[in-house]
């Protein structure tokens, strides 16, 4: 891979941290370093959590630091019908089907099985309730204003494409994949009108993408992006997953515990340079 084009997509769910500061630099020192591209996409498909005060920041901290992208930014929540459109296709094929469950619907399901199957990222495998029910009877509960997901049939998304899918990681090479795993995991949420899979894959594909960098604990999410690349005729990107950064305790750096952000740095009185000093020590 000559000429690279990467991308940093933080979701302005709250303001940069330095783990979210080393994903963007290694990003795009990748790009710089061999005369590529470097991006920058606003995951803010989540309208109950993203706020526009943190999209603003996410550009502010970025130049602040001197990490400069090119083109214009890429905000995914004024392209919903870009993901609609993958959804009609993918429903077209009988790829996807509506879930009316609850957490608690699932949980109850869950809680009635004696192992319970778990997906690579930890959490219980959907038991595949609605999966189950007839054409009749999902209409007329979408007909009468039952609110609903939209999930992808694993079953039927493996038949179409085979088991002989891989993905390129670098530092290891060909990785088999088994998205199975994953079971019929959502594509479009109730809240949203596309899940992060989806939107992540398909703009991955638009923009052209050609190595994606980002952290470790996003690894095992490959095997479901590759699916659906592989659904919908989408080149695949190079991957190359990066270690995550942890404060003196070992854990990992996160919004929800209150790390320290490129703003309270800035505040602090240090430079754009000691930040990025440090950063390309780790």
């Amino acid at each position: 891979m000559s000429i690279p084009t990467t991308r940093f997509a933080p979701s302005p769910t709250g303001y940069l941290h330095l783990g979210h500061a080393f994903s963007a630099l290694t990003a795009w020192r990748r790009a710089r370093a061999n005369g590529g591209r470097f991006l920058l996409r606003l995951e803010d498909i989540d309208p109950g959590r993203c706020r526009p005060e943190f999209a603003a920041a996410i550009a502010e901290d970025l130049a602040w630091l001197g990490l400069h992208w090119d083109g214009p930014i890429r905000v995914q929540s004024a392209h919903t019908a870009d993901y609609r459109a993958v959804l009609d296709d993918l429903a077209g094929r009988g790829l996807v089907y509506p879930c009316f469950c609850t957490r608690a619907d699932i949980a109850r399901e869950v809680a009635g099985s004696v192992a319970a199957p778990h997906a690579p990222d930890g959490s219980p495998l959907y038991p595949g309730l609605c999966r189950r029910l007839s054409l009749a009877e999902r209409e007329d509960r979408i007909a009468g204003g039952e609110r609903y997901a939209l999930r992808l049939d694993m079953a039927r998304a493996m038949a179409e494409v085979g088991d002989g899918l891989t993905f390129h990681e670098e530092g290891e090479g060909v990785i088999r994949c088994d998205p199975a795993g994953f079971g019929d995991a959502v594509v479009a949420r109730k809240d949203a009108p596309a899940s992060y899979h989806l939107c992540v894959t398909h703009d991955d594909a638009l923009q052209g993408v050609t190595l994606v960098t980002r952290g470790v604990d996003l690894k095992p999410a490959t095997h479901l992006h590759r699916l659906i690349q592989a659904l919908m005729g989408w080149a695949t990107p190079v991957y190359a997953h990066h270690p995550l950064l942890t404060d003196a305790t070992g854990r990992r750096l996160a919004k929800r515990d209150h790390a320290a952000t490129l703003r309270d740095l800035r505040a602090r009185g240090e430079t754009a340079e000691a930040v990025l000093a440090r950063l390309v020590a780790r």
